[in-house]
């Protein structure tokens, strides 16, 4: 059976800790994990969990209890790996357009690092030699994903080094002596279509012809969870079959076992997440019936930016007329969750819940307006934890000179 919280569960978690309140539930994150790690059993896979889709450190030490690593874009989620209990070799450091310094003082702690700019390889290089392994992200050149805005392989992509152009790689490992240990692409999120990773696997393969001492190979992520009741998410389970089964025979011409890595961070928290809100005014106007909320895009960004879908629920009136609705913000700007949707009869007082709310929800989340930030709650083993207090008016204050 799929994990889920019930309405009496997220009820009683927004009455004792207040609304608006981010609420994770850790069994859901394990039935993810398990299914990834199922679907890829045939072959030796790890699972590097995209921390920067829920950073909470409370979800980095449960994401170790299940057996995942890590997978960190700044210093700052390096450190809170740390704090989390992983160890260098299970922390990998994929930054974009970030200072060298950063990446000198990675290394001093000893961390695998994913390196995605030729200046950057060059510099490296010249620093480190073959003494420090790397990672080489390379950009296929392959669209991926339904939004252009989480698709990161395409040709005009800041990520990654251009797979036309290898000889430079080449030309910069040649000189400068660098041992790479791997290579890794990402295409971006929302990848229903498993073809995309298998001709990310046909880039990767040719790529590795240039380096007979790899260790893995990494597909980054980009598994879709659904959004909707009638959406179909990744495959996995075929997909395991399928890219296992090119793996296996690309080592035969490799003459040299790989492991396989991804980089999964919505796959594992979307679903686990659900954000309750309540129900400020119910406004009619001549066009639509407005249901304002005590939030924001201040807290929840992903409809305004991304234009995405996040399922919404009345858990106070589950069983009430259903009636049509423009769910709105509290943020003195346009910040509507959604357009002329239908939900059970909504009430002012009302809570209701935002769906997939764990992944980019609570971690893009801002003071603005100086609104203050929810709180976190983990649901494990049917016990709710606070694993971040709400703000409170003095956390806006913290940083100023007064």
């Amino acid at each position: 059976m799929p994990q889920t919280l019930s309405n009496e569960q997220l009820t009683a978690i927004a009455n004792e800790y207040g609304s608006p309140v981010y609420v994770y539930h850790a069994e859901k994150i394990a039935e993810q994990y398990n299914k990834l790690k199922s679907a890829f059993s045939a072959h030796p896979t790890r699972f590097y969990y995209a921390c920067k889709a829920l950073t909470n450190v409370n979800i980095l030490k449960y994401m170790k209890s299940l057996g995942a690593c890590i997978d960190c874009v700044s210093i700052s989620e390096v450190k809170l790996a740390q704090l989390a209990g992983y160890e260098p070799n299970e922390i990998l450091y994929t930054p974009n357009c970030v200072d060298f310094n950063e990446l000198l003082e990675v290394t001093t702690m000893g961390v695998r690092v994913n390196i995605d700019n030729l200046s950057i390889l060059e510099q490296f290089g010249h620093k480190f030699g073959g003494s420090y392994p790397v990672c080489i992200r390379i950009n296929p050149h392959i669209e991926a994903g339904g939004n252009y805005k989480i698709s990161t392989g395409h040709i005009d992509s800041k990520f990654g080094i251009s797979v036309h152009q290898q000889r430079h790689i080449a030309r910069i490992v040649k000189t400068t002596g660098l041992h790479v240990q791997g290579v890794h692409i990402h295409t971006g999120s929302e990848i229903k279509d498993i073809g995309v990773f298998l001709r990310g696997l046909d880039v990767i393969f040719e790529i590795a012809t240039h380096f007979p001492g790899l260790d893995y190979i990494d597909l980054g992520s980009g598994f879709k969870v659904p959004y909707k009741d009638d959406d179909q998410e990744t495959d996995v389970v075929t997909m395991g079959k399928q890219v296992t089964q090119a793996v296996q025979d690309f080592e035969k011409e490799y003459n040299r076992s790989i492991e396989l890595w991804f980089e999964p961070g919505k796959y594992l928290v979307s679903e686990c997440g659900y954000f309750v809100v309540k129900t400020n005014v119910i406004k009619q106007t001549t066009a639509t019936v407005f249901a304002g909320v005590n939030s924001g895009f201040n807290h929840l960004i992903r409809p305004m930016f991304y234009d995405a879908y996040h399922r919404i629920t009345n858990i106070s009136n589950p069983g009430g007329p259903n009636r049509i609705y423009t769910v709105v913000g509290n943020i003195c700007e346009t910040d509507t969750f959604a357009w002329d949707r239908v939900l059970n009869e909504v009430r002012e007082g009302d809570f209701l819940v935002f769906h997939n709310a764990g992944a980019y929800g609570f971690e893009m989340s801002s003071n603005f307006n100086s609104r203050l930030k929810p709180a976190e709650v983990l649901v494990k083993d049917g016990k709710a934890q606070l694993i971040r207090r709400a703000d409170v008016f003095e956390d806006l204050l913290r940083n100023q000179i007064l």
